[in-house]
């Protein structure tokens, strides 16, 4: 099994890396493989809305995007931690997300459908939780059960040493983690159980104006 865990902070060992580092440590001592990917500071493209991914495999702008693309279906769960910027995650990573996303609902690059995902931010201060409501909704829309901790998702510090220090935040990373890594092992129990998934149903798409 193995986790994907994305860095979406433009730095790439920052306080959003101690965090996601903390659940790496956590998820190994479990058992659980993970990878954590870094987005990156280059500029990253909004969506086109163009299509074009649905019949080229992958999105039409050639950047990080379609190089975790090609590997996002080697995952058996996904980790998204970001900073706050201005109460909402950083300006980069929502591009990115939104097309990574999409380009894979569209392509049918990987499956994931009932695959685990979380999220968690850093903050000096404030803006996490609405941080966190934003980056759930990719899971939401994908059917990816939402895995918590005991608290909201979060760190708060200026600078890795003091994300370390927020035992509170600390911790809730860590029990974040061992959930995680519980309900990767329930689901693999249950399909080596041969207990099937709930069928997936044909969209049905309603225009509100006709």
């Amino acid at each position: 099994m193995r986790v994907l865990l994305i860095n979406g902070s433009p730095h790439k060992n920052g306080c959003t890396y101690t965090a996601l580092s903390e659940i790496v440590k956590t998820l190994n001592n479990e058992g659980i493989e993970s990878e954590i990917f870094y987005i990156g500071c280059d500029p990253i493209a909004p969506c086109k809305a163009c299509g074009a991914c649905t019949k080229l495999g992958k999105c039409v702008i050639n950047d990080k995007v379609n190089e975790l693309l090609e590997k996002i279906n080697n995952y058996d769960g996904i980790i998204i931690g970001s900073p706050v910027h201005y109460a909402s995650s950083a300006g980069g990573l929502i591009p990115f997300l939104d097309r990574l996303f999409y380009a894979n609902s569209r392509s049918g690059k990987a499956n994931l459908r009932l695959k685990p995902g979380s999220a968690i931010a850093s903050a000096r201060r404030a803006g996490t939780t609405a941080t966190i409501d934003q980056l759930n909704k990719y899971f939401q829309i994908q059917e990816m059960p939402v895995i918590s901790g005991r608290y909201w998702n979060m760190v708060h510090g200026n600078s890795p040493e003091e994300v370390i220090h927020d035992e509170e935040g600390m911790q809730n990373i860590r029990i974040l983690a061992k959930n995680f890594a519980y309900y990767l092992k329930c689901k693999k129990a249950a399909d080596d159980a041969g207990i099937i998934p709930p069928a997936k149903e044909t969209p049905v798409f309603t225009n509100f104006i006709r």
